[in-house]
């Protein structure tokens, strides 16, 4: 048995009632949350370890519901492109991934998350170059050894450029192949335990990259066993004109007719979107990963995010592919979050604390976990970011909250994922980051 006491700390707990102390405590007995409450813990008399808390906020920790983690060592490509210009131009260095590729640079992107407040990380890697090796196992390896929660999404293509899709044809699958290694890779590492740190779903692509038959029929697989189902979609006025051209309607409708709409599904960026889609999604509880810093990188513009969380839709926030967003850090996101919403709709379209909970139990209802995850109550799954507060950058800013989302993103002093310390002391504590630093930098000067 584990027994970890947190002690002295302001907490947001993000339950129900929006629950807050200024002052108090939380309990864990083996990776789950046993007492959260105001005021200093009772000590335990059996052996345990104590965290003093004092000038930190404690919250759930962060969950990233969109990410490309391969995409860590090709950063810097394509400045100033569209998205299409740059996929275009990154496809072929994708085409030279191997495993080891990808295990380098997904460490190295687990390591940012965590270290940026992250706890669960959903990994959509639809890239699977002939000769690339094991890619799903590359990264469920590293988060295994890092610590942290992978919600890996297979992917796939099957419309390579001559088939009218924008990837070349030597990085695509047939149909058969798609579906089989996504059942493989449900059947080699799906972990439904609450406590587990592997989960498998579902995720072709986008639209533009993949066959119908391939979105209907990995619906189809993904209900069967009974996991999630994601993809790209509406992120860009071009892929709009594409799908109309193509099938005479919007990416949404045409989502709905694939069976892509439920609470079994979550989508990418979802910006472009009209008012009935909107209304769709809330009826349908399809959820929505908002991408703030990636999608003003290639300009593909700001989601309706208070019109999808005012029609029920859940709303999680994800950083994206790190060449699409450098930074790769998701406790900034909560602030980007904030102010393209406040730009596309003033000052009281998103508050502080709703972009902590689109941070939190947002994405937690994205991935079907928000009884697991999400928030801080007796009874979930100890996943906790300690953040300091007592800096330069944060000391005195009345609303502990407040400094979290509208200041800099604070350092991490401790990062727990099922009670277990990944981050202490504001240093990675599950693998050495200087040997983690190296590995990446050979696997981008392997992939130029």
């Amino acid at each position: 048995m584990s027994l970890v006491v947190i002690d002295n700390a302001a907490i947001a707990t993000v339950d129900a009632n929006g629950t807050e102390h200024s002052g108090g405590h939380i309990v864990i007995r083996d990776g789950m949350i046993e007492a959260v409450g105001a005021g200093k813990a009772e000590r335990p008399t059996e052996d345990h370890d104590y965290i003093d808390a004092s000038g930190r906020l404690v919250t759930p920790g962060l969950v990233n519901t969109h990410h490309h983690l391969y995409q860590w060592a090709t950063r810097g490509y394509a400045q100033d492109s569209t998205l299409f210009q740059w996929l275009t131009t990154l496809y072929p260095v994708w085409g030279r991934l191997t495993e080891e590729v990808t295990r380098a640079a997904g460490a190295a992107g687990m390591a940012k998350l965590a270290l940026t407040g992250c706890t669960t990380i959903a990994d959509h890697h639809y890239v699977f170059p002939d000769n690339g090796g094991d890619q799903i196992g590359a990264l469920v390896g590293e988060a295994k050894r890092l610590g942290v929660r992978l919600h890996a999404v297979r992917g796939s293509m099957d419309r390579g450029q001559s088939q009218g899709g924008l990837p070349p044809d030597n990085i695509v699958e047939d149909l058969e192949e798609a579906l089989l290694g996504t059942e493989k890779a449900i059947a080699d590492f799906h972990d439904p335990d609450p406590l587990g740190l592997i989960r498998i779903a579902v995720g072709p692509c986008s639209p533009f990259s993949v066959s119908r038959e391939l979105m209907e029929q990995a619906a189809v697989l993904a209900r069967r066993h009974g996991v999630r189902l994601h993809t790209h979609l509406a992120e860009t006025t071009d892929e709009e004109e594409q799908c109309l051209a193509e099938n005479g309607c919007t990416p949404a409708q045409y989502a709905e007719q694939l069976g892509w709409l439920g609470d079994d599904v979550w989508l990418a960026h979802t910006i472009h979107l009209s008012d009935e889609a909107i209304k769709r999604f809330g009826q349908t509880g399809t959820g929505c990963a908002h991408c703030p810093s990636s999608n003003g990188r290639v300009a593909a513009g700001m989601a309706p995010v208070r019109q999808l969380l005012d029609a029920g839709a859940p709303v999680g926030l994800g950083v994206d592919g790190a060449a699409s967003s450098e930074s790769g850090g998701l406790g900034e996101e909560l602030r980007q979050a904030l102010l393209v919403a406040r730009f596309r709709g003033g000052p009281t379209a998103l508050t502080v604390r709703e972009a902590l909970r689109m941070g939190t139990m947002g994405g937690a209802r994205c991935l079907g976990r928000e009884h697991e995850i999400g928030s801080i109550e007796p009874g979930k799954v100890a996943d906790l970011a300690v953040w300091r507060m007592d800096d330069l950058a944060h000391a005195g800013i009345a609303d502990p909250v407040a400094a979290l989302v509208l200041s800099t993103a604070p350092e991490v002093d401790r990062l727990l994922v099922g009670g277990r310390s990944v981050v202490a002391d504001g240093e990675l504590r599950t693998a050495d980051l200087d040997s983690i630093t190296r590995d990446l930098a050979n696997a981008a000067e392997v992939l130029r």
